[in-house]
Order: structure tokens, then C-alpha cells, then sequence
């Protein structure tokens, strides 16, 4: 009798629990234990403690130890540690608006950055050294010559403001439209036929095009990949001297790294650029420009 209830209190006894990976595992005698265990012996499950965080199975009756210590820290990382840009919020009314060919809310008013336009377009022409880029690369001093050279211009324009979100892109339509209208107008100066000049306009509007979708490759690839490039756009696939080739490269990526360094903000705003000279005479001058100050009086 004392023996069957014996049996029954090792039976109804609760099992003790062991922490494995932030969960308690009861730990049962096996079958072939009764009574009591042997003193210096652990009763442990039948699966070790590694196989249960899902590591390599370890011998029963070792030490349960981890072996490797892991770091633990507090800090949460933000939206302004992680390398994504952040999107501009645009609501469904103006969505809908854009979706149907017009232009939406911005974050400047529209008139702002028309002039501002008008000013970056202005820069191109006013602000670039023609008669350099003639003598350096062995261009004639034609209309054609005078386009090229400002197309190139107005590309890096494009490729920076195109960085500014919705108002940088209508800038960007402001700006070809203004250059648009300075051809036609100086084709009609210099006297050219309407009828010719129409014509013409189509032939240079595929190019431009084309020649935008080549320098966007070109500058997202090697220098190999942008002298290409120049040499199907700018030079007309008619340049046999690659020291040419080498100097533009090495313009157009030095002034697309100094507009770069200029605030966006103030490019918005102002749309005063200022060009690097086709050759440096002191190469440590790229410096960060200065912030021009914006004044509307008078607009």
C-alpha cells in the first residue's frame, strides 16, 4: 500500500521548468526514471537547448551555455538615417488635375518660378563662353554650333532641377519652352524663310530629344558611355581628336557635380547659375558657390 501511493505522488508531482530562449520548458522524467534521481545527476528534455533556438544540437548533460554573447542596442533608426528620399504628398484632387495635362499646386507660385526660369535660360546663353568652345573644339561659328552648345547647357539645367520634385519639373518645361522661343526668334533675325524655319524647328525638336535621352545615358554610365555621347550629339560623330573628347567629358561632369553644390532652394527661387571655364587655370578654384539672395521687388 505505502508503495502504490509512492507511485502516485511521483506521477501527480509538478515538473520543474527550464528557461530555453525566453521560454520555460517543462522538464520531464523519462520513462525508465522512478523515485528520486541519483544525487549530482540534471534531468534535462530530450531536446537540447540549441536545437531549440534553432542551432546545432548539443550533447545532454553539458553545460547549457551560450557561447557567443550578442549586442543589443536602444537606438531606432529614422527617416532622416535611411538613404530613401522622401517623396513630395500630392492629394488626389491635384492628381487628377496633373492626370489631365495641368499643372497642380506647387510648392512656389508659378509666376516665381517662370522668372526664375527665365533667368536659368538666360544664363545658358548670356553666361557661356561661345567663342571658347568654338577655338577648343574646332566648331565653326554657325547657328547650328550656337544650338549645340546650348543644348548642353540647358541639358545639366534639366538634369538638376529635375532633383527639386514637382515645382523642379515644371521649371523644366518653362525652361525649354523659353529656348524654343529664342530659336524661333533668332531664326526669324537672321532673315531665314517661315516656311524653312518651321521645317527646321521639327528636325532640331527631334534632336533635342534624341540628344537629352543620350546625355542621360551618358552621364548615368562611365566616361566611356558620356563620350559617346558627345561625340554622336555634339561633335556630330566629326571628331577625330580625342583630347577634345576628353576635355568636354571632363566639363560637363565638373560643372554636373558644381551645380550639384548649389541649393535648390535658391535655384528655384533666383535661377542664377554661373558656368566653370572649359579649362581650369587653377583646378583647386571648384569651390561651394555662394547662396545668391533673392529679391522680387520690381517682378
Amino acid at each position: 500500500m505505502a508503495l502504490l501511493v509512492r507511485v502516485l505522488r511521483n506521477r501527480i508531482s509538478t515538473s520543474p521548468w527550464v528557461p530555453v530562449c525566453s521560454q520555460r520548458v517543462p522538464v520531464c522524467p523519462t520513462q525508465g526514471q522512478q523515485g528520486r534521481a541519483l544525487p549530482g545527476t540534471s534531468q534535462w528534455p530530450q531536446i537540447s537547448q540549441s536545437l531549440a533556438c534553432g542551432g546545432s544540437e548539443q550533447i545532454p548533460g553539458l553545460d547549457m551555455q551560450p557561447s557567443r554573447k550578442y549586442h543589443t542596442t536602444n537606438k531606432l533608426s529614422t527617416t532622416k538615417d535611411s538613404p530613401q528620399s522622401v517623396e513630395e504628398k500630392v492629394g488626389a484632387f491635384t492628381k487628377i488635375i496633373e492626370a489631365m495635362g495641368f499643372t497642380g499646386p506647387l510648392k512656389y507660385s508659378k509666376w516665381k518660378i517662370k522668372i526664375a526660369a527665365l533667368r536659368m535660360y538666360t544664363s545658358c546663353v548670356k553666361k557661356t563662353d561661345f567663342e571658347e568652345f568654338f577655338l577648343r573644339c574646332e566648331m565653326p561659328d554657325t547657328f547650328n554650333s550656337w544650338f549645340l552648345i546650348t543644348l548642353l547647357h540647358v541639358w545639366m539645367c534639366l538634369v538638376r532641377m529635375k532633383q527639386e520634385g514637382r515645382s523642379g519639373k515644371y521649371m523644366c518645361r518653362i525652361i525649354v519652352h523659353f529656348m524654343w522661343e529664342d530659336v524661333e526668334q533668332r531664326g526669324r533675325v537672321m532673315g531665314v524663310n517661315p516656311y524653312i524655319l518651321k521645317k527646321n524647328m521639327m528636325v532640331m525638336t527631334n534632336n533635342f530629344y534624341a540628344a537629352i535621352l543620350g546625355y542621360d545615358e551618358g552621364i548615368l554610365s562611365d566616361d566611356h558611355g558620356l563620350a559617346a555621347a558627345l561625340w554622336r550629339t555634339f561633335f556630330n560623330q566629326k571628331c577625330d581628336d580625342p583630347r577634345q573628347l576628353e576635355l568636354l567629358v571632363e566639363y560637363v561632369r565638373k560643372q554636373i557635380q558644381y551645380l550639384d553644390s548649389m541649393n535648390g532652394e535658391d535655384l528655384l527661387l533666383t535661377g542664377e547659375v554661373s558656368w566653370r571655364p572649359l579649362v581650369e587655370k587653377n583646378p583647386q578654384s571648384i569651390l561651394k558657390p555662394h547662396s545668391p539672395v533673392y529679391n522680387d521687388e520690381g517682378l
